[in-house]
């Protein structure tokens, strides 16, 4: 539960995302230690003019929570207010990580329905930003909200839900900061299940040949595909009754330390350093990791450590397109002359109502390209770019994109929806920076 403390303003310091691409000077540093408190960094912040931004663990490719204003950490704003049973929800502080939310919902026997596959986000950056995992049925973590706390540019604290406020609710679930700073969030919950995880690798071709028979069969579907070769990393997880089976510590430790921590670091240095190796390295850890089955509570099977740095951009197109559009990004990497050390995850979500989801009416699926760190990404990402869009892609709005307002409002048919409430709660832009200005217009 959240406990009483006392927040800290400080002279601003310099802030880097979790990346390190994107860097930027705010004028001050608020840590507020209730609404109140943050209420008043707000309205301090209009009288002095100045711009307001929230940032939670810096975890977006993007400068959507950057500013050169007040940035608001909400690190003090933590813990569980209440969980109702009764209504399955549980009510959290905007700070809370979603690591300490899925430890302590599992402790009282709950658990979300679906979650993405790191857990270091705060819940309000990762559902600002549309954090999603993979699913057939289940949506994005933000698709699961049922209510919201939000103070406004005029000081307002407004709460939203389908019934209170519904049109900020509609919206605000993904918000991308441009209409408040988020205080609290409702989720929906369910009693705590197992899911038993199988992972196996599988060829390229038979991976999309049988995707929509694996798609359909699957609760929870994912691949990855290692480019410069044909091979892929398949995962499904599914709803079992049980018993626990956990992954042991020697394995854990074997497969997600030591080879999909570890020995990728190196081996995504040593491609770094001299690029030609890249496609035999590529071989080979394409087949590193093998076949393995578990059963375990959700939040351990659905995530999983990243410990390599990398920068990474993800487009959701409509599932229908995923088969042609993987094949034309295979087909521009095996003519270039990239060399590309990072897998391509793709996974998928259903359709849901909010507003600027990029699942938003419409059934989804996402194409995830990264590079290691320090290693030149915009031939690449510029390159699978023009694929994505040429499909209607829809960038994640926490990852590398070039797309503008203008690009929005074609491919989302409530983007005026969502311009036209900022412009009532936020006319002045104390929300603003130039993130926001480039994909939501003035």
């Amino acid at each position: 539960m959240s406990t009483a403390q006392t927040g800290s303003t400080k002279s601003g310091e310099a802030w880097r995302n979790w990346a390190g691409n994107v860097v930027s000077r705010p004028v001050r540093e608020v840590t507020p230690a209730s609404v109140e408190e943050l209420t008043e960094a707000v309205r301090r912040a209009a009288e002095d003019g100045l711009k307001v931004k929230a940032v939670g663990t810096g975890h977006s490719f993007t400068a959507a929570a950057a500013t050169d204003g007040v940035l608001i950490r909400p690190q003090l704003l933590t813990g569980i207010r209440g969980i109702d049973r009764e209504n399955g929800t549980v009510t959290v502080e905007a700070g809370t990580p979603l690591k300490r939310l899925n430890m302590a919902l599992a402790r009282e026997g709950l658990s979300l329905t679906n979650m993405g596959d790191i857990m270091e986000q705060t819940v309000s950056g990762a559902t600002s930003t549309g954090t999603h995992g993979t699913g057939r049925d289940s949506a994005s973590i933000s698709a699961q909200i049922k209510g919201l706390e939000l103070v406004t540019a005029s000081g307002e604290l407004l709460t939203c839900s389908e019934k209170e406020n519904p049109e900020v609710f509609a919206a605000a679930r993904l918000g991308i900061g441009a209409l408040g700073i988020v205080t609290a969030l409702t989720f929906a919950v369910e009693p705590l299940f197992l899911l038993t995880a199988r992972e196996e690798p599988m060829a390229f071709d038979r991976v999309l040949a049988d995707f929509d028979e694996l798609h359909a069969e699957n609760e929870h579907f994912e691949f990855y595909w290692f480019p410069h070769t044909g091979n892929c990393n398949t995962k499904r997880n599914n709803r079992s009754a049980g018993p626990e089976a956990p992954v042991s510590r020697v394995s854990g430790f074997v497969e997600d330390e030591l080879l999909s921590n570890g020995l990728f670091q190196v081996v995504n240095s040593i491609g770094r350093a001299v690029p030609a190796t890249i496609p035999a390295i590529a071989k080979i850890s394409s087949k590193a990791l093998s076949a393995r089955t578990y059963t375990d509570i959700p939040y351990k099977v659905f995530t999983s450590p990243r410990r390599v740095r990398f920068v990474e951009m993800e487009y959701a197109v409509p599932r229908a397109a995923l088969v042609d559009t993987l094949r034309e990004l295979k087909s521009m990497v095996d003519r270039s002359n990239l060399r590309i050390s990072f897998p391509v995850e793709v996974r998928t979500a259903p359709a849901d109502d909010i507003t600027l989801s990029t699942a938003s009416g419409r059934d989804s699926a996402y194409i995830a390209v990264h590079m290691y760190k320090g290693t030149p990404y915009q031939r690449y990402f510029t390159a699978a770019e023009q694929i994505f869009t040429a499909h209607e892609g829809r960038p994640h709005w926490g990852k590398v994109h070039t797309r503008d307002a203008e690009y929005f409002a074609s491919v989302y048919p409530r983007f005026g929806e969502f311009t036209a409430l900022r412009d009532r709660l936020d006319p002045d832009r104390r929300f603003g920076n130039a993130y926001l200005r480039r994909v939501l217009g003035d």
